[in-house]
């Protein structure tokens, strides 16, 4: 049997498992990939990515690659008799979206988007292998163990080949059934079962009944209810409300049924079943593997794009922490805050989901009056605690919009334009690579002298970002100030006032949030 070496194992190879490899590859770690199928599912599944999402995505250079929507894009739906019947109210996704007079400037520097999963897939895939990944499709776990020093694993290859591969951390990207998870022996909680869906994916010339910007509709015909949305790209997917397996003629009359024409060309792409539930993995971690995606929070699919977007913000969260440690910056504590921060942030998903219209019929009664938050303070706007962050305490709330922030440790560091050297760009592209600290003009050289002091005492690099006072302002500091940004782009530390000693200030906060303990 084969035996090969690597920083880290990555099992899945979907939109997270690919998520984490481009984000692992792009700092430098080049994991091994293994996916059982031979690509992506001909039955995609997710196809909105919210703005969070995309400024992970353009800070690894797929920016440009992906299409994006309007600014004032969302994901309309509306009740219908049938596409071509009579059309009922529409309904929102969020109760607590801004009225017009009350909307802020953007708060991001790109756009949602709608891309059909199976053609995002492969963007992510080419990337990773461009930035040195290792993705090996028609490949499976067999079985794992791991120790306190790493994790082995046996791969089985297509033509029934075995490679043992010595990881030193697992990250379980192997879906809502993971058996990794089972392994682990790791429970679950939450809303539970909901219902076992069966689909239609199919082709037929429908836009004429996007021209509204609607792209879901709720069938509701005496007998019938179904769901229909486009994936904008001539397919559409018809979900029914029962577990009934129905033939080719059987769904074609279905489809004819939820479009209410009989004269449209059909092709039907593939069929699906599965099950809609919402459950929660009572960890995170165990040793040194890790769960991600839907192996660590199944969640309904919803149009808060709570499901793939989590999953893909989880990856971007462990892979810094995973390269810090292995390049030896961190110790292993840091990787405790994997699970401190993003298991609340999927509970919070969960609870988002029930609290709103979509499913509430699902809800109970805490769900029912839990507060909603806005798609800004959703997707731009969440709060980690955990020992890498200083300074968020147990009396704020779990989201926010990032404006109302201004700064605060352990949210998203803000949005600003600036110009450098007559380019226009992003706060945002100032971060994502190392540690940063920002500050005002004329506080450059007081704090360089920290971060050159800091580096000195810890072996960690601080970049030091001066900018202008308007910018500054957005972070919540005064003059003299400076707020530290973690590689994630997150806030760990701000002295909105200027400490007395910048040295000491700096070198203690960073021992504490990029260190995280080390022993």
């Amino acid at each position: 049997m084969n035996l090969e070496k690597t920083d880290v194992l990555v099992v899945g190879g979907s939109l997270v498992g690919l998520s984490a490899a481009v984000f692992l590859a792009a700092r430098g770690v080049r994991p091994i990939v293994v996916e059982r199928h031979a690509g992506s599912s001909p039955h995609p599944r997710a196809i909105g990515y919210t703005r969070r999402t995309m400024e992970l995505f353009r800070g690894v250079g797929l920016g440009d690659a992906i299409p994006q929507a309007p600014r004032d894009h969302r994901v309309r739906r509306v009740r219908v008799r049938s596409l071509a019947g009579a059309w009922f109210e529409e309904s929102s996704w969020s109760s607590a979206a801004p009225a017009p007079s009350e909307e802020r400037p953007p708060c991001s520097p790109v756009n949602a988007a709608g891309i059909a999963q199976d053609r995002l897939e492969p963007m992510l895939r080419a990337r990773a292998i461009e930035l040195g990944a290792d993705v090996r499709t028609r490949t499976e776990l067999v079985s794992f163990e791991q120790d306190a020093a790493g994790v082995t694993a046996v791969l089985r290859g297509h033509d029934g080949t075995e490679t043992t591969v010595r990881a030193a951390h697992l990250v379980a990207a192997d879906g809502a059934r993971s058996t990794i998870r089972d392994a682990l022996g790791i429970g679950r909680s939450g809303r539970g079962y909901l219902r076992t869906a069966r689909s239609v994916l199919f082709r037929a010339p429908l836009d004429a009944y996007l021209r509204e910007g609607i792209v879901q509709f709720s069938i509701d015909q005496p007998g019938f209810q179904a769901f229909l949305a486009s994936y904008g790209d001539g397919r559409w997917v018809l979900i029914f409300s029962d577990d009934v397996d129905r033939d080719e003629a059987d769904l074609r009359t279905m489809i004819m049924r939820a479009i209410g024409r009989d004269d449209m060309p059909i092709e039907i792409v593939a069929t699906g079943r599965w099950e809609i539930c919402a459950l929660i993995a009572d960890r995170f971690s165990a040793g040194r593997v890790f769960l991600a995606g839907d192996a660590a929070h199944a969640l309904p699919p919803n149009r808060g794009g709570f499901g793939a977007n989590t999953g893909i913000e989880d990856a971007h969260n462990l892979a810094w922490k995973l390269a810090s440690v292995i390049d030896g910056v961190s110790s292993p504590a840091l990787l405790d805050t994997y699970d401190a921060e993003r298991r609340p942030i999927a509970w919070l998903r969960h609870q988002q989901i029930f609290a709103r219209d979509d499913f509430k019929a699902f809800a109970d009664e805490s769900a029912r009056a839990a507060p909603i938050y806005d798609d800004d303070a959703m997707e731009l706007g969440q709060l980690y605690r955990s020992a890498a962050v200083l300074g968020a305490g147990p009396d704020l709330p779990p989201a926010r919009h990032p404006d109302a922030w201004r700064g605060q440790p352990g949210t998203r560091a803000p949005h600003a334009w600036l110009e450098r050297d007559g380019a226009r760009l992003s706060t945002l592209d100032l971060f994502g690579r190392g540690w940063v600290l920002v500050t005002g003009e004329g506080e450059g050289e007081r704090w360089s002298a920290a971060a050159a002091a800091a580096r000195d005492a810890l072996g960690i690099d601080v970049t030091v970002e001066v900018l202008l006072p308007d910018v500054c302002a957005s972070f919540g500091l005064e003059e003299g100030g400076a707020s530290l940004v973690r590689p994630d782009g997150y806030v760990a530390w701000r002295a909105p006032p200027p400490p007395i000693d910048a040295k000491t200030a700096l070198r203690d906060a960073l021992a504490q949030v990029a260190l995280a303990t080390r022993g």
